[in-house]
């Protein structure tokens, strides 16, 4: 692939991420994608197979954004309380994280591709799959290092953790009410301390 041809890739890609994130994979039409980049269907489909794999594309971009984030918020110094603060302290904000990229893949993706294209829903498996063993594994240090204590397994504490900051979103999104989100991890926050704190 040449230079040039890549940097188009990456230019539809980042381009059409936050509309397909937004509307969905059948809710985003042709037009949609060629008026947002300001390319033709042929321009556009010479660069990925058909919409399927454009939408999968669209949707590992915004997937790479938010785990890189995710990274960051659970790499930082401290013990496995302070890592997991950094994560709820990220999640208090992540409507405005979200926003440019049309919402939360996880929830938008996640629905919407429910019934209809099982290559994205199997996508979004994974992802959640990956954000639950971050999260489980952070726990499981804390354990080892002396620093927690789980009253259930790693995996199934943060099984519990990531579902509660995914309702969040879900209720905040549905209601366009953020104080669902700030409320719920507040509340986490209060859980973790009184839960987990050695």
């Amino acid at each position: 692939m040449t230079k040039k041809a890549e940097r188009t890739t990456a230019y539809i890609i980042e381009t059409v991420a936050p509309i397909f994130n937004k509307f969905g994979y059948v809710g985003t039409s042709m037009s949609d994608l060629t008026e947002a980049t300001g390319l033709t269907k042929g321009a556009i489909y010479g660069n990925f197979e058909n919409k399927e794999a454009l939408a999968l594309s669209a949707f590992e971009y915004n997937q790479k954004q938010l785990l890189a984030a995710i990274d960051e918020k659970l790499n930082v110094d401290g013990t496995a309380l302070d890592k997991l603060f950094s994560l709820m302290h990220f999640y208090k904000q992540y409507d405005v994280f979200s926003l440019p990229m049309g919402g939360c893949p996880i929830l938008n993706v996640g629905v919407d591709a429910q019934s209809n294209n099982n290559l994205l829903s199997a996508a979004v498996k994974e992802t959640i799959k990956e954000i639950e063993g971050k999260i489980a594994l952070v726990l499981e240090n804390g354990v080892n290092k002396n620093e927690i204590h789980l009253p259930v397994p790693p995996l199934q504490f943060a099984k519990q953790l990531f579902t509660m900051v995914q309702g969040a979103i879900a209720m905040s999104t549905m209601t366009r009410d953020r104080k669902y989100l700030i409320n719920t991890i507040t509340y986490l926050e209060h859980l973790v301390n009184r839960e987990i704190k050695k």
